[in-house]
């Protein structure tokens, strides 16, 4: 059962938000976070975006996906319209750093992103919404406006005692290291892409 163990106002070149570690031990030292925007009503339904952990994306600005771009947009929508950003600590899809890593040496074998999970005898796609929706719980949201192309998060939450209002496109625009990626998520995980509306940087 996750608990609130610290929290605090953080500056950002998006803005100032309220962070907030959950963990159900607080000497975890990978809590789960919520990033809430100032001014956020909780009387209307919340902006929200489940962001999964991408350490290659977000701090070495990798091209092979997305991920820094799309928590770099998500940050500047949420500050300028209120909302959370529910950070998972469930790096490359829920598999670690190093998995991650071998599975793109497999993919500079001409594997794609699926492909070298499963060759790895991993799950192609191994997180965890659930977390989400307990953080979402205790900090009393009751409906939101979900920022996501993954048909996945869409259904954890309508299954849920929260109410699904809208779906808000997150789509970035692809690159050449990234293309593939992209298209084994449409293909393969059934991601919502090249909607008109996309939240772009």
């Amino acid at each position: 059962m996750l608990k609130i163990q610290a929290e605090a106002n953080v500056p950002t070149e998006y803005g100032n938000f309220r962070m907030i570690a959950f963990s159900e031990n607080h000497s975890d030292w990978m809590p789960h976070m919520a990033i809430i925007a100032e001014h956020t009503s909780f009387n209307a339904p919340v902006n929200v975006r489940f962001h999964s952990e991408c350490i290659t994306g977000e701090v070495f600005h990798s091209k092979k996906c997305e991920c820094g771009q799309q928590l770099d947009a998500a940050m500047k929508f949420i500050h300028e319209n209120g909302g959370i950003i529910i950070y998972l600590r469930q790096e490359g899809r829920n598999i670690g750093i190093i998995n991650k890593l071998k599975a793109y040496a497999l993919q500079e074998k001409g594997f794609d992103t699926v492909q070298a999970n499963l060759k790895l005898g991993l799950p192609a796609d191994d997180r965890n919404f659930s977390a989400a929706i307990e953080i979402l719980n205790i900090l009393g949201v009751k409906s939101v406006n979900l920022l996501t192309n993954n048909p996945e998060k869409m259904r954890i939450v309508q299954e849920s005692n929260i109410e699904l209002v809208k779906r808000i496109p997150l789509q970035m625009n692809a690159t050449n290291e990234s293309e593939s990626y992209l298209q084994v998520k449409k293909d393969y995980f059934g991601h919502l892409l090249d909607d008109d509306k996309n939240i772009t940087l």
